[in-house]
């Protein structure tokens, strides 16, 4: 398991590139892009990102 302050350095970076794509793409972005853009940052950075799956809501 991770370290508190690997934890925070990851949480960090994830947020950094949520703000990063946000401020590349702007508002207004269809929602079903933006799962899709972050996990392209978040490669582009060097993490690891699964592309989202859909779950069935019942």
């Amino acid at each position: 398991m991770a370290g508190r302050d690997e934890l925070s350095s990851m949480t960090r970076e994830v947020i950094g590139a949520a703000i990063d794509v946000h401020r590349t793409l702007g508002p207004g972005l269809l929602e079903s892009a933006d799962p899709v853009c972050l996990v392209h940052e978040l490669r582009e950075r060097g993490m690891r990102a699964a592309e989202p799956v859909p779950l069935p809501v019942r």
